[in-house]
């Protein structure tokens, strides 16, 4: 179905919610049912030098690779201790600022947060076993704002992302978290209260690119 219908439209769809833009096909490739370059192959075959089939690639093979090696390469993968070193030292000036909210691990659980979009986020992983790749940047990202320490946020962001996740133990979840939380990947962005030099995302942004009160409707509790 993807190659049919999603693949021409993965690179204008992809960061939709509610586009069904894209593939699907994580928890396939993570418990090995489908190999990465059978999917390359497949896509390449089916809508050969599209711009839908660049970016699916780019995804499946280049962004795979980094978090592959990622994991491969550094033992601490799943700690702020493989923060690149601008990151660590912009997260640790802003330690000591103040944080509107603070949740602990069973209220982030229980989607009880004061912000819909990151609660819908969060009932979508728990319900269907799945949560939008855009989705999980803006939630790995406000577990960060919502907690004491980048320490606690990854603490409580990686349990969360295995334990609901159909794709979670894997290196994409690792290094989504350590791009979201610590600047992995990512480059330094204009300095805010918090997040320093990490790169900022909040709930204004996603009204601009898709229909957040929809997306409410099909995942609120």
């Amino acid at each position: 179905m993807f190659l049919q219908d999603g693949l021409e439209r993965f690179h204008t769809d992809r960061n939709d919610p509610l586009a069904d833009g894209q593939s699907g096909l994580s928890p396939w490739l993570h418990f090995g049912h489908l190999a990465p370059q059978r999917a390359a192959m497949e896509a390449l075959k089916a809508a050969p030098e599209t711009e839908g089939t660049k970016a699916f690639i780019e995804e499946l093979v280049v962004r795979r690779e980094l978090s592959d090696n990622f994991c491969l390469y550094g033992e601490d993968y799943d700690s702020v201790k493989s923060f690149p070193d601008w990151a660590k030292k912009t997260l640790d000036e802003h330690r000591k600022d103040e944080r509107e909210h603070l949740y602990d691990l069973k209220e982030f659980e229980e989607s009880k947060t004061q912000d819909e979009l990151w609660n819908a986020a969060q009932t979508e992983m728990v319900k269907t076993g799945k949560m939008h790749g855009y989705m999980r940047m803006y939630w790995a990202k406000k577990i960060l704002e919502w907690s004491p320490s980048p320490e606690k946020a990854i603490k409580t962001a990686i349990p969360l992302n295995d334990r609901y996740e159909m794709d979670g133990r894997d290196p994409n979840g690792y290094a989504g978290i350590a791009w979201s939380i610590g600047g992995v990947h990512d480059r330094a962005w204009p300095e805010r209260p918090v997040y320093g030099k990490i790169r900022y995302m909040n709930a204004a942004g996603s009204r601009r690119k898709f229909d957040v009160d929809a997306y409410f409707r099909r995942f609120s509790l």
